[in-house]
Order: structure tokens, then C-alpha cells, then sequence
């Protein structure tokens, strides 16, 4: 008896489907009842492949625009879509599906840092998704900040304690600020040192300091290279040898074995009784899938320049958080004069936001002092 599609066990037929396109995907899972039911299978989930495919190219599809149309979509496909999506496309384009309440809360906890969580309100979770994501592209493409008059950031202080201060948003300079910091530091006349820490579908989180060779160990900032370089993770290559020298036990590759991205392999280190883990809420974009792990590909370069040559990082770190245009090129070093061009486009960025995405701090931070000064 010939072998025919329908006879396949039900997770071949689904691995098939998930290697079409989303218009053919479209019309095979109506071709058959036995092919509808495998495609509407939330477990066997053809649809994430091409789904994912889309995202990741930024060129869309015409099924994909309206997708959450069709019920035979599982609904757990549009967690993903509604985390990773750009905002133009969610709010202008596309159809949004009819999700529970918890559905919608996890959208909103995977795509937002949490310091913006203070506009929910009494807003259910879909209103709170949707009036953000309209306010994150509204701060992108226009120079309004009426719905946020002042914005925070964080300062590393290199005697371990943190200050978490607030600029008009109006006039918001990164860069003039630090330049008062180097000038109160005695370390004008070294140039800034930009670095990307994380970044998400809509914002990245950058710090700004000193990186040079210290005339004094005791200008050294440590917190500043423990938040860029998180404690007892290294880069390995395909051996698990750590190329500084040390071995990493618990190897994980998010992808499997059939996905390792040789030369580098990723490793947990288990420091003490905690673990690190890859952070999922907010979820990082694709440049940064394993943060706070090392992530392969170029788009991670936390590690580049690090304790090279003796440098080390001085006086204090400046952390910040930069809206991001849809599909951005987003440098890991950028020209003090580029990055300055962009004073409209920051948002706040707290000490909650901080232990979030760099959790290990917290055991670091010698005292959070709420506004400037050295604390009482």
C-alpha cells in the first residue's frame, strides 16, 4: 500500500507542514480533515516555524497580517507575535485576536520593562498592551513628552553604591550628563565609553562610562564590570574550555545539539546555590536571545574590550534606556555625536529595572541612595 501524507504519524506530518509558508500552510490545513486537525493542534503547532520566520525577516507575508482570523491559528502563537512584532504593525496593520486576560498580561510582561507597569492602573491588561505600545511608537517617531516629564536613570558609583536620578525629558542628554560626571570624577580628559547591555523589541538598555587604563585601583568602578560581565560567565569554545583559561560545567544550547553555534557553545555557572537564567520577561530580541548568557552571532559584545590591555572601567557607569526604531541597526559602539542626535528618544529606567535584568547586582549594591548625593 503506497505511502501517502495522511498515513504519517501525526509529528512528521507536523514537522512537513511547519516547513511551508504561511499562504501554503494556509491552504494545506484545509485540505483534509485530518490536516485541519494536526494544524489547529496547539501541542503539534505547525504555524511557529513560518510565524517566527516572518518575525525574524521583518518582510511579512499577506496571511500573516490577519491571522488571529482564522481559528484554526493556535492562540499561543500571538505570544509571541505580540512580543516581538514592531508596533506599527500590531496597531495599524495587523488584526488583534481575542485572548484571555492572563494571555494579555504575559504579552505585556515579555515585551515592557517592568518600571513601565505603573501606567496599568485600573486598565484591564489588553487596554494597558495597547496604550503602551501606542505611547512606545508615539515616543519613537515624534519629540512629545507630555505622558513622561521626567526621565530616570541609574549610576553606577564605583565606591558600590547606586543612585538613581532624574533629568527633564524634554532636554534629556545622555551624553551632557556624563560629561558632568567625568568633569566631578577628574576624568574629562578621557573619551566615553558607550556599550550595549540588552537589547528588546522596543528598547535598549546602554551604559555609558570611562573604559582606560587607571592610574589607581581605587578609581576603578567593579560594579561596572560585574553588570556588563556578569560573574563566572565566560565564552567557551565548542570544547566547553573557557577561553580565558577556566571549564564551565551544566553546558545548555537553547536549540539542541543540532543548533550549537560552533565556534561558541552556551554555559550556565552555578555560583554558590543560584543559577543563572536566561531572562523571558521582558524577552530579549534576537541579539541578545541568551542574555544574561553569552549570545553568538555578533549582536552580543558585552564581553569585547573587556579587561583588554588592562583596561578597566573608571569613576562612575551611566545606565540608560533607548526607544528603538523597528528593525534598527543597533551598534554595539557608536560615535559619541551619533548617539547624541537621539535626545528625544529615552525612557525611563529604574533600580527595579536594573535587578531585573541584571538580578546578581542586588548582592553588589552597597547602598540605594533615591535621588543624588552620597546617602545617609
Amino acid at each position: 500500500m503506497p505511502t501517502t501524507l495522511e498515513s504519517l504519524p501525526v509529528e512528521l506530518i507536523a514537522t512537513i507542514l511547519g516547513n511551508l509558508d504561511l499562504e501554503s500552510l494556509v491552504k494545506v490545513s484545509n485540505l483534509s480533515r485530518r490536516l485541519r486537525h494536526v494544524a489547529s493542534d496547539s501541542t503539534l503547532n505547525p504555524w511557529k516555524p513560518p510565524i517566527t520566520q516572518n518575525l525574524a525577516s521583518g518582510s511579512y507575508e499577506r496571511s500573516f497580517y490577519h491571522l488571529s482570523l482564522r481559528s484554526i491559528v493556535p492562540r499561543s502563537n500571538w505570544i509571541d507575535i505580540l512580543t516581538l512584532a514592531p508596533p506599527g504593525f500590531i496597531l495599524f496593520e495587523s488584526s488583534l485576536p481575542n485572548l484571555k486576560a492572563s494571555e494579555w498580561e504575559e504579552c505585556s510582561r515579555k515585551r515592557f520593562i517592568p518600571g513601565w507597569l505603573k501606567w496599568k492602573k485600573d486598565n484591564t491588561w489588553r487596554e494597558f498592551y495597547i496604550k503602551m505600545l501606542y505611547r512606545v511608537w508615539h515616543r519613537t517617531y515624534t519629540t512629545c513628552t507630555t505622558d513622561e516629564a521626567w526621565t530616570k536613570y541609574i549610576v553606577l558609583n564605583r565606591n558600590g553604591s547606586v543612585n538613581e536620578l532624574e533629568s527633564s525629558s524634554r532636554g534629556f542628554s545622555p551624553m551632557a550628563i556624563f560629561a558632568e560626571m567625568r568633569y566631578q570624577s577628574n576624568l574629562s580628559h578621557l573619551s566615553p565609553t558607550i556599550r550595549v547591555v540588552a537589547t528588546f523589541t522596543d528598547v535598549r538598555v546602554i551604559a555609558i562610562g570611562v573604559l582606560h587604563m587607571p592610574r589607581s585601583p581605587l578609581i576603578v568602578n567593579r560594579n561596572a564590570h560585574a553588570l556588563l560581565h556578569p560573574p563566572g560567565i565566560e565564552v567557551t569554545d565548542t570544547l566547553g574550555v573557557n577561553l580565558k583559561g577556566n571549564n564551565r560545567a551544566l553546558h545548555d544550547s537553547p536549540y539542541g545539539d543540532d543548533h550549537i553555534l560552533a565556534p561558541f557553545v552556551i554555559h550556565y555557572f552555578l555560583a554558590g546555590s543560584r543559577l543563572y537564567n536566561k531572562l523571558t520577561h521582558p524577552l530579549p530580541a534576537e541579539s541578545h536571545r541568551n542574555y544574561p548568557l553569552y549570545t553568538p552571532g555578533g549582536g552580543d559584545r558585552r564581553w569585547r574590550s573587556l579587561d583588554e590591555e588592562g583596561q578597566q572601567w573608571m569613576g562612575g557607569l551611566m545606565v540608560i534606556v533607548q526607544l528603538i526604531r523597528p528593525r534598527a541597526i543597533i551598534g554595539y559602539e557608536q560615535d559619541e555625536f551619533e548617539f547624541a542626535g537621539s535626545w528625544n528618544q529615552f525612557a525611563s529606567f529604574t533600580w527595579h529595572d536594573l535587578l531585573t535584568i541584571a538580578p546578581w547586582m542586588k548582592e553588589r549594591v552597597t547602598k540605594i541612595i533615591d535621588g543624588p548625593g552620597l546617602g545617609i
